[in-house]
């Protein structure tokens, strides 16, 4: 065959597998067909290429058309121009999973991705590009964003993902709820609209692109609505279809927060309220979390992501929120042909109560009896019929007389995931940190304080400040230590005296700043002062990010006998991590460098130390979790892999009580764990699992004891 032959062969093959994605007022348009679609949020680095085919198919199962994911630019381009698609960052493979499922893709490229991710997706290295401002009219960034969409676009092409390829992608976003940012900044964030909607369009990716929050999204971008509710959303043109990019299904969980959760009468009757209005596309935002592996969850972000999404962090169906939203999507499905063919006529059936009825001339009839009272069931005339409306309900009636589905009568049955014991013994091994000071080789000397992240780029989470204080006899008074207050940027701080722990203190979510202030025995002549500093994330949310600081940067202040030293100026040592990080304790090999105590020597309750053992896989295929309630704070390490961080010791604050589905949700409605743990069980992934000698490693910032560490399965 002519190579000529060959190349019209493989144009009529690709033709005939190729298909369009349009849009009008009414949906999306896929090959000709209007479309209602219900999508879903999976994100393929909090989860394991392992996990993906049954997550998939479990969407798929719920009634999902549509998988959802950000690109997370930082994992993808770790330093400029150094690429990285391998293992959970393989987003190629994570889509084809997809496509091989039977499912669509909304690929949300950003690269701005917020998601409580590190930095919101950003590579900390942006931060530094010279004369850089983030998500503004402003040439350094935008050259690095267009570079990297580019990069992803093309990568997609060439692989043949666009629906108009014959892929699964049919959608794209640029950006991420830049709206209230723009609102912000003004003229600068209107000129960066509209390049970064033109640089998108100008990509010829086949298929429309979207900006969620963004009210002047430019034609032809389609502006869609992120919440808990959105019905009364309407895109910014009459032929672009409403959407609701981020159904929101529960909350996330921050170090010292309670437990968020969404109950599914609730998520459901936002759902039909949407659609009962002229609503097309919905996806849920999470419909499976995953978990924050590594240090890859943002500012004070627990490592658990679980989102209370339809399928939980560790891959089980949550019911009965998976199951009652299958149901509601057999429902909308029903109806889908009249949804997509006319506009509602709205009629009146109560003073809180309305029917949303569709009805085309060709005579399919599909309508929605809403009951907005968030207190009170009523009965309803519709039709010839009576119906029953509990407190805060939509029902659905496929041919305006049958009801098969009411968003508050949950009709499947629910049940608890318990955490049972294995019966795997750990013996541990410790190794105690050394406590740096400014007398170690490897320290560098700077006059003044420094912020954290502009000296480990967020290569550790642990950096030391560290100087020397030389004490007279007539600095102290008599049965008085002298105060010292420690002023820093964030997030977490020991200070030691001596090699001696002296306190901590860390932030929160809504304040990472923090103060320590306490009296410390200093002893007559030179004294070593050792601040470590620990970041817990970087910010992933807010106007101009990017310049927002961390680590100690004063005042430090000494109060003697007669008067109050500002350290702040003194000349500091700095050093970047740990020694057990240099060293790479975290591995079997690197572990070998060091010797480690056991039995009745092994290190418990104190500070700065490592601690190791190895088990045995246990049988079965129940999802496994590491139980840390008895430790502090730190992080984990499973064959080398990072688990995350742990601090199981932040006990959840807020307002935890009973929580009735009906009325206005927000994220502080419905809480639980008050007063314990905000994150006390950690995700193990099956597939980072040996049959024999795994090698599990624990480091531990605050103090604990390990012999109290179990784990544990998720059934």
């Amino acid at each position: 065959m002519s190579m000529a032959a060959m190349g019209l062969l493989l144009l009529c093959w690709v033709s005939s597998v190729s298909s369009s994605v349009t849009y009008d007022g009414k949906a999306l348009v896929i090959d000709g067909k209007r479309r209602i679609l219900i999508s879903g949020s999976i994100h393929y680095p909090r989860s394991t290429p392992e996990m993906w085919p049954d997550l998939i198919q479990k969407a798929r199962d719920g009634g999902l058309d549509v998988i959802q994911t950000y690109v997370f630019w930082n994992g993808h381009e770790p330093s400029p121009g150094k690429y990285y698609f391998e293992d959970r960052y393989d987003l190629v493979r994570f889509i084809k999973v997809v496509q091989q499922a039977g499912l669509f893709v909304h690929l949300r490229i950003g690269p701005y991705v917020c998601a409580e991710w590190n930095f919101g997706g950003f590579p900390v290295w942006l931060k530094y590009v010279r004369g850089i401002a983030f998500r503004t009219d402003n040439t350094p960034f935008k050259d690095a964003m267009q570079r990297f969409t580019t990069k992803i676009v093309s990568m997609m092409k060439a692989e043949n993902l666009f629906e108009s390829q014959g892929g699964p992608i049919i959608l794209s976003q640029i950006e991420n709820e830049y709206g209230p940012v723009e609102w912000e900044i003004g003229a600068p964030g209107k000129a960066y609209t509209k390049w970064a909607a033109s640089m998108a369009v100008g990509l010829n990716t086949g298929v429309p692109w979207v900006m969620c929050k963004q009210e002047d999204a430019p034609d032809p971008v389609i502006n869609t609505c992120n919440g808990f509710y959105c019905e009364n959303f309407e895109p910014n043109a009459k032929n672009k279809p409403k959407m609701w990019t981020e159904a929101w299904t529960g909350w996330f969980t921050e170090f010292g927060g309670s437990i968020p959760y969404r109950p599914v009468e609730d998520l459901a009757y936002s759902v039909a309220r949407f659609i009962q209005n002229r609503g097309s596309f919905v996806n849920y935002y999470m419909y499976h979390g995953g978990t924050n592996f590594g240090t890859t969850g943002g500012l004070f972000i627990a490592t658990s992501y679980d989102y209370d999404a339809p399928i939980d962090e560790y891959g089980l169906l949550r019911q009965p929120k998976w199951g009652h939203l299958r149901d509601l999507h057999k429902a909308i499905k029903q109806c889908e042909w009249a949804l997509v063919s006319i506009d509602p006529t709205v009629t009146s059936l109560g003073s809180n109560q309305e029917a949303h009825v569709y009805q085309p001339k060709a005579g399919a009839c599909a309508a929605f009896l809403a009951n907005y009272d968030p207190k009170y069931s009523v009965k309803v005339s519709f039709g010839s019929r009576q119906y029953d409306l509990p407190p805060w309900s939509v029902s659905i009636l496929t041919d305006c007389k049958t009801e098969v589905f009411n968003t508050a009568k949950v009709n499947v049955p629910s049940y608890s995931p318990k955490m049972l014991a294995t019966d795997n013994s750990l013996s541990w091994q410790s190794y105690n940190e050394e406590t740096a000071s400014a007398f170690n080789d490897d320290t560098t000397a700077m006059q003044g304080l420094y912020e954290q992240i502009n000296i480990t780029r967020d290569s550790t989470d642990y950096l030391w400040y560290m100087t020397d204080i030389t004490i007279k006899s007539d600095d102290l008074k008599s049965g008085e230590d002298p105060l010292l207050t420690v002023r820093s940027a964030g997030h977490s701080l020991l200070v030691f005296i001596n090699g001696q722990l002296s306190g901590t203190a860390y932030g929160t979510l809504d304040s990472p700043k923090l103060t320590f202030s306490s009296n410390v025995q200093l002893r007559i002549g030179i004294n070593k002062l050792s601040l470590l500093s620990a970041a817990v994330g970087l910010p992933n949310v807010g106007v101009h990010y990017e310049e927002w600081n961390a680590g100690v940067l004063g005042p430090v202040t000494l109060s003697v006998s007669s008067s109050t030293w500002d350290l702040s100026k003194w000349e500091w040592s700095y050093k970047v991590g740990l020694k057990g990080e240099a060293l790479s304790l975290h591995t079997a090999s690197g572990s070998t460098s060091v010797e480690w105590l056991e039995g009745s020597l092994l290190a418990q309750k104190q500070p700065l130390t490592w601690y190791k053992t190895t088990f045995t896989a246990p049988e079965g295929t129940s999802p496994l979790a590491l139980d840390m309630s008895s430790m502090g704070k730190g992080q984990m390490w499973i064959n080398g892999r990072s688990m995350g961080r742990h601090w199981p010791a932040y006990k959840a604050g807020g307002g935890c009580s009973s929580c009735n589905y009906a009325g206005i949700f927000t994220e502080k409605k419905c809480q639980t764990n008050c007063g314990e743990s905000s994150q006390r069980w950690y995700h193990v992934p099956r597939s980072w699992l040996n049959p024999s000698g795994n090698f599990l490693v624990v480091f531990e910032e605050w103090g604990g004891d390990p012999t109290k560490i179990s784990l544990v399965k998720r059934q």
